[in-house]
Formats: structure tokens, C-alpha cells, sequence
């Protein structure tokens, strides 16, 4: 980018400025946090993030009427819920 040491000087002198000598340290903190956190979001580990398939509800469902509860199971992490219920008690998904 062109950038040296004097260019990175003023930079550094303007941020001292205009955010004090006691926030510097805070405002570094946050934004590398932040760029933390775009990493793992475009890298992403899909296998944690994805659902149960449809197949794998099916058969869930389809054991829990084999025992005779009425209950229904989240999609996204299989936790067995109430009939009536909205969202799951763990996840809290809805439950469709």
C-alpha cells in the first residue's frame, strides 16, 4: 500500500489525538476482536453450522412415535421437546 514508517507516525499520532492515551489500548483490542471475527465468519465450519438433514428428522420422528410419546424433535440439534412447543428448550430453533 505505500504505507512507511513516517505515514504510519502521523496515523498513530492522529488516532493518540483524537482518541486519548487511555482508549488507545481498547480501540486495538476491539478491532482486532472484530477482525477475529470476520475471519471465522468467511472461513466458517460448516459441519457445526449445518442441520440435521430432513432424513435424519424423519427417522427421529419416526422413533418417537414407534415409543408412544408425543413429543417433537428439533431439527437443528435433535433435543426431544413437547408436542405444543415453539422453539427448543436447548437451541432455541423453531421447531417446525
Amino acid at each position: 500500500m505505500g504505507l512507511r514508517a513516517p505515514e504510519l507516525i502521523v496515523i498513530l499520532i492522529i488516532a493518540l489525538v483524537i482518541f486519548g492515551p487511555k482508549n488507545l489500548p481498547r480501540l486495538g483490542k476491539s478491532l482486532g476482536q472484530t477482525v477475529k471475527n470476520v475471519r471465522e465468519g468467511m472461513e466458517g465450519d460448516e459441519q457445526a453450522k449445518a442441520p440435521v438433514d430432513a432424513k435424519a428428522a424423519v427417522a427421529i420422528e419416526d422413533v418417537a412415535e414407534a415409543d408412544g410419546e408425543d413429543v417433537r424433535f428439533c431439527t437443528k440439534c435433535g433435543a426431544k421437546n413437547a408436542a405444543d412447543a415453539t422453539f427448543c428448550s436447548t437451541c432455541g430453533q423453531e421447531i417446525v
